[in-house]
């Protein structure tokens, strides 16, 4: 009865971190340590301090129980259905992030959670809470974006193949793509400039790797690009 009274119009956070790796987009979770769910996993999550704002708690819980740091995290949604924690009434709000899985190493700083790990986000689990709802609310919100903004280089090596950009698109939006008429269009931007380097130690012919023009595509922005795929 005092643990559900502790938990009565509380404010938590979590975190959907996505990754893309081996041609598959993926979602880091961790294992919890603590009730509720004990053992099941979980978006990276927690309650919110009071002596803290909702940005700043984002972050602080990530660090903590994946010790992921300096991550760009962009607010998502607000998840308040009366009966989504058991222990009480938890408003979360979650933010998500795009990363490149190799820039970061999963070490847990909090017995909260036993481990983190990354799941490709076609084998989910049964998550804790409601979170394989907020999992669906990001890649939602994830594929509107990469339409018509090139987020998709932030989950990419800074030198790539256009053969794993495609697989990228694929991915995220779980569709096939004519891959003559996709190299086409990608290239028609300009923003794409080729690094004069081919892949290394693979079996079949290197690709061509390129990289993403940051500037070349902040002044095409500003030129009025239309960028649609």
């Amino acid at each position: 009865m005092l643990m559900a009274k502790m938990y009565q119009n509380t404010f938590s956070i979590d975190n959907v971190i996505l990754g893309f790796d081996a041609g598959a987009l993926k979602v880091l979770l961790i294992e919890r340590a603590e009730e509720a769910f004990i053992g099941q996993m979980a978006l990276p999550g927690n309650l919110v301090r009071e002596d803290e704002n909702l940005d700043d708690g984002a972050a602080r819980i990530l660090l903590e129980l994946t010790g992921l740091e300096e991550a760009h995290l962009e607010q998502l949604h607000t998840f308040g259905n009366v009966d989504r924690h058991p222990l009480g009434r938890v408003i979360t709000v979650a933010y998500y992030s795009l990363i490149r899985i190799s820039n970061y190493n999963l070490q847990p700083r909090s017995t909260f959670a036993r481990k983190a790990v990354w799941i490709n986000v076609s084998e989910l689990p049964d998550l804790a809470f409601d979170h394989n709802i907020i999992v669906a609310k990001a890649l939602r919100r994830i594929k509107r974006k990469l339409r018509h903004h090139p987020i998709g280089f932030e989950l990419l090596p800074e030198q790539f193949t256009l053969r794993q950009l495609q697989e990228l698109y694929e991915s995220i939006l779980q569709i096939g793509i004519d891959t003559r008429n996709f190299r086409k269009k990608i290239l028609s931007y300009d923003f794409l400039a080729e690094t004069g380097e081919k892949q290394k130690q693979v079996s079949h012919r290197a690709a061509k790797l390129y990289c993403f023009d940051k500037k070349r595509y902040k002044e095409l922005e500003q030129l009025g690009l239309n960028f649609d795929l």
